[in-house]
């Protein structure tokens, strides 16, 4: 208890879990990664996990334990790969992973940039291709989401020719719950995640969240609409 469990399911996944479960489980899911962590005791529980695209159900049975060494990550495996692997005799537990060309290079790269972000580096699956970018975008992002009282600021970025994934973090700077929606955004982007569906009022622990921008051929400065130019005093 008190460690947070990543399981990567290579899958954009909604978690189910049943309602005894409120306030005792904290659970994340970004770009075929979730992360689990047990704010209280909880006994053999199962919770599913559902493919956003195919409804396929996954069902995971979790349990507090005792446990003071470090979790490893546990990688999932399903359908005909994890026959193919355990015929061959090459899988092993918590180190095998779905075939690369079942997930698109945009959503492999998102879920990258999430480990990068949130996971030890010990944990971060290597992609190939993957390479850290500079950043050439500084200070707020005030035409990210021009209809929320939030400010953005843009964290880390990776990619994979033509496509970049840029990190932003998200904060509530108001007093009232934000739900987070895609349709909100500003500019030409090719996908977007948000790390929460919303955000707590200012100054609570939920305040802030991150969003994962993929663009293509270009970076998140070139994605973005321009602020508007202060108007010029001169006459």
């Amino acid at each position: 208890m008190g460690q947070e469990r990543i399981v990567f399911v290579d899958r954009n996944v909604r978690v189910g879990t049943p309602a005894g479960l409120q306030g005792k489980l904290r659970v994340q899911s970004v770009a075929g990664a979730v992360y689990l962590k047990a704010l209280e005791n909880i006994d053999p529980t199962r919770i599913q996990l559902q493919d956003k695209e195919s409804g396929e159900i996954i069902l995971l049975d979790i349990v507090t334990t005792s446990e003071t060494a470090e979790l490893e990550p546990v990688k999932i495996i399903v359908g005909s790969q994890a026959e193919a692997e355990a015929a061959d005799g090459t899988a092993e537990a918590g180190k095998t992973e779905l075939l690369p060309s079942k997930t698109p290079v945009p959503a492999s790269l998102t879920r990258y940039a999430a480990q990068m972000m949130y996971s030890p580096l010990r944990a971060v699956e290597p992609l190939a291709g993957a390479r850290q970018m500079p950043l050439r975008i500084k200070g707020e992002l005030v035409t990210l989401l021009p209809t929320l009282d939030t400010r953005n600021t843009a964290l880390g970025a990776w990619a994979i020719a033509p496509w970049t994934v840029t990190a932003v973090r998200i904060t509530n700077a108001g007093s009232e719950r934000l739900i987070l929606d895609p349709r909100f955004l500003q500019g030409d982007f090719y996908a977007a995640t948000f790390q929460h569906s919303h955000l707590g009022p200012k100054g609570t622990p939920e305040d802030t969240t991150t969003l994962y921008l993929v663009t293509r051929d270009k970076g998140l400065e070139s994605a973005l609409i321009p602020a508007p130019q202060e108007p010029s005093n001169e006459k």
